[in-house]
């Protein structure tokens, strides 16, 4: 593996699918930062998407942008030659048989901890939790039972061929934005800002934006040359909801915020 204390060197290629999201754009301003030379995967028409991308230091001399079709097998084959790692942020996931040496998959929490079994506030989720397709479908939970698939389609397919592949976890990602829209968990608390009256009851998990991206390209290679395996969720916090709307609520008294909640379906609802 290449050590990530002082990166590639420029020589050192990764590719990160969906370059232009949430996570995959600090992401990509790390891996810069650290010397490699970065293929970003973009959808047709996604030219204003990744324009921000294209400001950010290293990008002009190490960062290449290929058009592909998420849903079209082999459509990152091109972007994906030659890299020794690929950071697949990108969802739904299309895999190919091109061969790096490792991969390393977003998914969410939201595919460990839907398992449908009892659980009570001494009850710790962790790695080997894993959703459950029926359970999600049941309780008609169709981001879970996306997630949950995708990864459990992953694992199929990194098995069959052969891939290094480990799974990266995180909760509710917060954090300052590079790219231009607006993700569904900072989307989620703006709604609130702007008059939304009704608040979701649960536990918000959440995580720092720039840890997801670091724990990715610690995932890729371990600063201490200790290999990661496996799955790994990332979780820098847990308040309940409620929490939340006290400390926008402390931030801007004048403003008002929802008095209502609508129960969700997730483990630890308080």
């Amino acid at each position: 593996m290449i050590s990530t204390n002082g990166g590639g060197d420029g020589k050192v290629a990764v590719c990160v699918t969906g370059a232009s999201g949430f996570i995959a754009s600090w992401l990509v301003k790390l891996l810069l930062q650290r010397g490699y030379t970065v293929n970003g995967g973009k959808t047709k028409g996604d030219e204003k998407k990744t324009t921000h991308l294209l400001g950010l230091d290293g990008a002009k001399e190490r960062l290449h942008l290929f058009k592909a079709n998420l849903l079209e097998e082999g459509s990152f084959d091109s972007a994906i030659e030659g890299c020794v790692g690929v950071f697949h942020t990108a969802s739904p996931v299309a895999l190919s048989t091109v061969d790096p040496q490792r991969m390393v998959l977003t998914s969410s929490v939201a595919s460990v901890v839907y398992t449908g079994k009892p659980v009570d506030q001494d009850s710790v989720a962790d790695e080997t939790w894993l959703s459950d397709p029926e359970f999600c479908k049941e309780h008609k939970l169709w981001y879970p039972l996306g997630k949950t698939l995708a990864e459990m389609a992953a694992w199929d397919f990194a098995k069959e061929n052969g891939i290094d592949m480990v799974t990266i976890h995180p909760g509710f990602v917060i954090g300052p934005f590079l790219h231009p829209a607006l993700c569904t968990s900072v989307g989620m608390i703006l709604s609130l800002v702007n008059g939304n009256k009704i608040y979701p009851k649960f536990h918000c998990w959440s995580v720092d934006v720039r840890d997801v991206a670091e724990a990715h390209i610690k995932a890729f290679d371990h600063e201490n040359q200790v290999s990661a395996s496996g799955r790994y969720c990332l979780v820098g916090s847990s308040v309940p909801f409620s929490q939340v709307l006290g400390i926008l609520h402390k931030l801007y008294p004048t403003l008002p915020l929802a008095d209502k909640y609508v129960y969700l379906t997730r483990p630890f609802s308080y």
